[in-house]
């Protein structure tokens, strides 16, 4: 490692609160779905950033909104009606589940489920939540008690309501939880941090049925599952699943901070000035990255391209420490005979950056959906030597 990186982390461990592991890398350019390094290093980046980096890096038309923008309106409160926030809104209803007609817009991922626990709890009047094992919602106060295994770094005092888990993909359990105390059921359709479990179609349509019959919400967290990764605009999609609410952030911006929470017209309008709010939330800057994101799913292919990629993932990648490949799209968790972290590890050693997950046996594929089609990129061809060597992926110009 040059000295400049070694300096860079070393300052940041100085000045930052300790929290995140960092990888022994410090990226100082990033194009197309690769990162360059302060050492010159080339890293094919499979990762995208946690599942944001949809368009991958330097995109021209991300780049061209977001320069545009900042150079016509960098900034405007919600005091104000944007064109370019309600182009935002108009466009994401017109790729959600049908029985999402209104947006309110924020800034992560944890802080669109905050609102939309909070709305569901608001609505119902019930002060009970309903989760699923090995689920992931964020670290606020709401979208973290609903996360499971969250007690070891939650922090507050109290959780804001009775929270229960489903044990995942059981039906059986989740049509007994699920009665008429419960406010809100929410899920990730794909679990991310959990490995990128996929969860069955019985169980999501057992969740939406047992809803329905008892007036509890249904809540789609598709923050990682969304915005096309799995093939559809949202994993929900693919099971004919009306949700009552869906949130949505992390590709949903392609690399600038936003979120929404989507609704029912009928929930939504129980919400008036004051009930909820935001600063920075649908901010001109993160409309407009909305707009070019969705723009560039829909003209450049990139949902067939996300099922060609997980079809080509899943016919060369099952090989090795690999032995399944479980989840959908490019949101994918390679399940491996060793520790993920020590073949996270390996394929490092061969600039190529993945992910480890909750589980420790579970290495997380989370790649720009344009990988193989962003102009100039090379191939994804992932080969194997041996059971014992992780070999870089082959490029062809």
């Amino acid at each position: 490692m040059q000295a400049s990186q070694a300096d860079a982390r070393a300052r940041e461990a100085a000045a930052t609160i300790p929290v995140y592991g960092q990888l022994p890398f410090v990226p100082v350019h990033a194009s197309g779905c690769d990162i360059i390094t302060g050492d010159g290093r080339r890293i094919l980046d499979l990762y995208g950033g946690h599942a944001v980096a949809a368009l991958g890096y330097g995109h021209p038309r991300l780049v061209a909104a977001i320069r545009q923008q900042s150079e016509t309106l960098l900034f405007q409160s919600n005091a104000v009606a944007l064109d370019v926030r309600a182009q935002a809104a108009e466009k994401l209803v017109s790729v959600a589940p049908a029985s999402m007609e209104r947006v309110f817009f924020a800034n992560s991922g944890a802080e669109a489920n905050e609102n939309a626990l909070r709305m569901a709890c608001s609505v119902t009047q019930r002060s009970k939540v309903l989760a699923i094992t090995h689920g992931f919602h964020g670290r606020t106060a709401a979208a973290g008690a609903v996360t499971w295994n969250s007690d070891k770094w939650y922090g507050f005092p109290q959780k804001p309501f009775e929270v229960d888990f489903i044990p995942r993909d059981d039906c059986a359990a989740a049509e007994s939880m699920i009665g008429p105390d419960v406010a809100a059921i929410i899920v990730e359709p794909v679990q991310g941090v959990a490995g990128a479990f996929d969860l069955s179609a019985e169980f999501l349509h057992a969740l939406s049925n047992s809803a329905r019959q008892h007036g509890a919400l249904l809540i789609a967290d598709e923050v990682q599952s969304g915005m096309g990764r799995c093939g559809d605009y949202f994993a929900i999609q693919a099971h004919d699943i009306e949700p009552d609410l869906l949130t949505s952030a992390k590709s949903l911006g392609g690399g600038v901070p936003c979120a929404a929470v989507l609704s029912r017209s009928d929930i939504a309008a129980r919400f008036g000035p004051g009930d909820l709010g935001t600063t920075f939330g649908g901010g001109p800057l993160a409309a407009a990255a909305i707009n070019a994101v969705i723009d560039a799913i829909e003209d450049e292919g990139l949902l067939a391209n996300v099922r060609e990629r997980e079809a080509q993932i899943r016919d060369r990648c099952l090989t090795g420490p690999v032995t399944r490949i479980q989840g959908k799209g490019l949101l994918l968790g390679l399940v491996c005979d060793r520790p993920a972290v020590e073949v996270r590890n390996a394929l490092l050693e061969q600039d190529i950056l993945t992910g480890t997950s909750a589980d420790p046996h579970v290495l997380r594929i989370l790649a720009p959906l344009v990988i193989d089609r962003y102009p100039g990129r090379e191939h994804l061809t992932p080969a194997r030597k041996s059971d014992e060597d992780v070999q870089r992926p082959g490029r062809t110009q």
